[in-house]
């Protein structure tokens, strides 16, 4: 029984890591899109097409990947009995925040289709940075537990 709870135990580590990979290459690529799709000439095809990629990247990859990492998350913190562990709180705080950034992300894609333009490109750029800042800081509470 102890043998099928640690392989059960590592697939659900292996497809939360996977998706986690996934959807963090998403954040970082959807508000690239969006100083691109900012930067195309309003109404024009350019503008159709990034709308589109936008759409699908959203569609096909990130939110999918989301959903996915949660669930992995949450069965792999409850098969390691983790609930009550600080690290996993704090990590937790850091991933809802990401959530959150990510529903951001998918609001302004909606704006951007509608052709509101509310922030300029290099505020897109800074936001860019969002996810790597995050993930570094939920590496480190990962791997080296620090309380």
């Amino acid at each position: 029984m102890e043998q099928i709870l640690q392989t059960t135990y590592l697939w659900l580590k292996a497809g939360h890591i996977i998706f986690v990979i996934f959807w963090m290459a998403g954040l970082f690529m959807l508000p690239r899109y969006f100083v691109y799709h900012q930067e195309a000439e309003r109404g024009s095809a350019e503008e159709v097409r990034w709308i589109d990629r936008e759409a699908k990247l959203r569609k096909i990859i990130l939110t999918p990947s989301l959903i996915a990492a949660w669930v992995f998350g949450i069965a792999l913190a409850s098969a390691g009995n983790w609930w009550v562990a600080p690290w996993l709180h704090a990590k937790l705080l850091f991933v809802v925040a990401l959530t959150g950034y990510h529903g951001w992300l998918v609001g302004y894609a909606k704006k951007l289709a509608k052709g509101e333009r509310p922030l300029v490109g290099k505020t897109l750029r800074l936001l860019n940075e969002v996810p790597g800042l995050a993930v570094a800081v939920i590496v480190v509470l990962v791997v080296v537990k620090p309380f």
